[in-house]
């Protein structure tokens, strides 16, 4: 008898099926004498759309709302069917006696092989591989410690829950949204809270009025001090006429100020925490202006890929006990180039771990993102892998590095009865910071700030100032005197919080607790324990969606919420705009998944409150304006047509959901501008179309099609033909439909 392997991706399973030594190529899976090696393409099987329930669903209409199927069904995705009938034939193999479970050890990759298992009716024995890299030894290591299907049912069960309370909630809300407003407009938990703290931080910044704010600085041999007032330990002040009387009176003085004061104190500064992958995210967003979808991406592919990277999708900044062991091996693994001595100083090190990287109370499903044990060959990489790459290991080495260590000496004077302070900082042991002293990346030497955006009212003096350590000030005693002191007035105003980027986004998703309406301490612990809105593995995809939907739009490199989503934001109930949702529902999940809470009773809280979802947008008194009207009237009703961008396309819809018409005027064809040889939109109907490209060049399709006979390529007419039928079938199709199978795709 024989065991199936199910593996989330083709390049994980040729790497199990090269391991367990696996050769023959079958449809859809490699065989070997014990076991048979299939795979998914990520999920081949979701939950139906609405229409599967009932017919009348295929049409969107309030008066059909709620949707509460009593049971949710499963149906194999058109694309990726053939995938799924293979899988199926391999598991339903009478010389098949059991199933192991190699797809991704998390949530999501158990509900992708137990929705597949289920849907073939398959019922054998379920074994689980639960590894944090793909490398062979960690592939060997699994399959000598498989673990027992039955362990993780509660996390399936907690899966099964996410995707179906998702599917009522966001189906609901969306079709009530839309077939309220006339508008494709579409919510749920996640996204819709991310969006509200967008807009709440424009707000912010608009109603932000600047305040003036003054200090004191005192110059002398070379040295500054700076002016700290007495009562708020603060060095500057709001009150102007305070500063100038100061400023009056030490002008008026004899220029003398008396040392009271020298403080000398060894410091430590230890290297921030190893990667998670919402860490390595914003860290290579401000370094290299990489999306989240992009880093997530590139990760992929140092893990599945290249095999010098751990498990991407992490939510953990530690490693556990057992790990430990194998850091000489990954040392070793990854001292070549620029990494070479680094590593080389570290590898014949014993290694016993501390609490700064070492902590099995704070590792849940997977570790910190690494380096494997797989030896690394740079010239291999991508530039943008390497970037990545880079990060990760430089982040490894730093923490097994000992801290930053330098002498802070402090010098008090006192100066016409005001106290000024100058401080120094004299580095001692370059530590972890060595690290980074070759960094190409960067010019900072591993000088780090993750707090990109400031609080209201902040004043940027505030933060400690060093000067440096010159000889006047090693020579300086309490008691000694200063002459020939000037002093001169500093002035600034407070900043407005500053726009948010990729990087204070993830930030803020992360921890969204300061965004909350009404601040709740069991349910900030709560978004603190399950780490805010949306997971490690979502939040990329939820961003790029927002983008893709037209609720986002980038300024550079900040963003902004779009029209259409400051309107969605006044009309969806309020409760669906806030972190605290998210919280109590990954709060329950967390539970289904330990067993400590029935999927059945969540789910009869989910189906109440989808009810009571609907039932308040239906009495919403709010209107949505269309706010991409053109002056193209339909030809079926005669209203005006809403002008809508597709992927590869333009088209004019008819605002009347009920009427449904729509037309293509532009698509994207395969035939390359003469100028610039880029792909040409093809524009118009019949003998009056049109290739336009981006670069200014136009041309008919007559004069291109006689161009390209006298250039001897022949003249294909595939695009044009494919063009019309598109053309056509898009005409006959109504806008229901195409946007129940576009939201159908979308997580929410």
């Amino acid at each position: 008898m024989k065991t199936v392997v199910i593996a989330e991706k083709p390049s994980v399973a040729r790497d199990i099926a090269r391991v367990l030594k696996c050769n023959q190529k079958i449809n859809g899976a490699i065989e070997g004498s014990k076991y048979i090696i299939t795979w998914g393409l990520g999920h081949l099987v979701t939950l139906a759309d609405p229409e599967k329930y009932k017919e009348e669903y295929k049409e969107w209409k309030i008066e059909h709302l709620p949707m509460l199927p009593p049971r949710m069904e499963l149906v194999v995705i058109k694309q990726t069917a053939k995938q799924f009938n293979a899988v199926k034939a391999q598991l339903n193999r009478k010389d098949v006696s059991d199933i192991i479970i190699a797809t991704d050890a998390g949530r999501e990759g158990e509900l992708v092989a137990r929705w597949i298992l289920e849907k073939s009716g398959c019922k054998k024995p379920i074994k689980r591989l639960w590894i944090s890299s793909v490398t062979d030894k960690a592939i060997k290591d699994g399959f000598s410690h498989l673990k027992d299907g039955k362990e993780y049912d509660n996390l399936y069960a907690a899966a099964v829950a996410r995707a179906e309370s998702d599917w009522l909630v966001g189906m609901n809300a969306t079709r009530a949204l839309t077939c309220k407003y006339n508008a494709q407009l579409s919510c749920g938990r996640v996204q819709t809270p991310t969006l509200a703290m967008i807009a709440k931080r424009e707000e912010e910044i608009r109603k932000f009025v600047p305040k003036p704010y003054y200090g004191l600085q005192a110059k002398s041999m070379g040295l500054t001090f700076t002016w700290i007032d007495g009562n708020t330990h603060s060095n500057t002040t709001f009150d102007k006429s305070r500063i100038t009387d100061l400023y009056k009176k030490l002008q008026a003085g004899d220029g003398k100020a008396k040392v009271t004061q020298v403080k000398k104190t060894a410091k430590k500064s230890y290297s921030p925490a190893l990667y998670d992958l919402t860490e390595l995210q914003r860290d290579a967003n401000k370094r290299f202006n990489f999306s989240a979808k992009e880093t997530l991406n590139i990760m992929q592919r140092l893990y599945e890929n290249h095999k010098v990277l751990t498990y991407p999708r992490t939510d953990s900044r530690y490693i556990t006990t057992d790990v430990v062991p194998t850091i000489s091996e990954r040392l070793r693994a990854c001292a070549v180039g620029p990494y070479k001595k680094l590593a080389g100083r570290l590898v014949n090190t014993v290694m016993k771990g501390n609490s700064s990287y070492v902590n099995n109370n704070k590792v849940s499903d997977h570790h910190a993102i690494i380096p494997t044990e797989q030896y690394v060959n740079l010239d291999h990489m991508s530039n943008e892998e390497r970037k990545i790459y880079d990060l990760v290991v430089r982040r490894f080495l730093a923490v097994l590095y000992p801290p930053f260590e330098y002498d802070q000496t402090n010098i008090e004077v006192e100066y016409g009865g005001e106290t000024f302070i100058a401080k120094a900082k004299v580095v001692t042991k370059l530590g972890f910071k060595e690290v980074y002293s070759s960094d190409l990346n960067s010019d900072s030497a591993g000088e780090y700030d993750f707090e990109d955006d400031c609080e209201e009212g902040t004043r940027n003096p505030m933060k400690e100032q060093f000067v440096s350590m010159n000889e006047e000030m090693k020579r300086l005693q309490p008691g000694d005197s200063i002459n020939k002191v000037s002093v001169s007035i500093t002035e600034g105003k407070t900043k407005p919080p500053a726009p948010f980027n990729e990087a204070t986004l993830l930030s803020a998703m992360e921890n969204p607790v300061k965004y909350m309406e009404h601040y709740d301490k069991e349910a900030a612990k709560t978004l603190g324990e399950t780490g805010g809105l949306g997971t490690v593995a979502t939040r990329a995809d939820i961003i790029d969606k927002l983008f893709a939907n037209f609720l986002l739009e980038k300024r550079g490199k900040e963003i902004f919420v779009t029209s259409k989503a400051k309107q969605l934001l006044e009309l969806v109930p309020s409760e669906l705009c806030q972190p605290e949702l998210t919280a109590d529902w990954e709060m329950k999940l967390g539970r289904i998944a330990k067993g400590t809470l029935k999927k059945e009773q969540f789910m009869n809280e989910i189906r109440s409150y989808s009810t009571e979802i609907v039932s308040e947008i239906k009495g919403g008194a709010g209107t949505y304006r269309h706010d991409n009207l053109t002056n193209s009237k339909c030809p079926v009703c005669g209203k005006r047509m809403l002008s809508v961008k597709g992927k590869n396309s333009r088209m004019l819809v008819c605002q009347d959901r009920e009427c449904g018409h729509r037309e293509t005027i532009a698509r994207v064809s395969n035939a390359r501008c003469p100028v610039c040889h880029k792909k040409m939109e093809l524009c118009g109907k019949d003998d009056a179309q049109v290739f336009t490209c981006q670069c200014g060049h136009k041309e008919k399709l007559s004069a291109f099609q006689e161009r390209r006979k006298k250039e001897g390529a022949g003249v294909s007419k595939k695009d044009v033909v494919n063009y019309m039928k598109k053309q056509q079938k898009e005409a006959k199709e109504p806008v229901n439909n195409a946007f129940a199978d576009a939201f159908a795709k979308l997580k929410l």
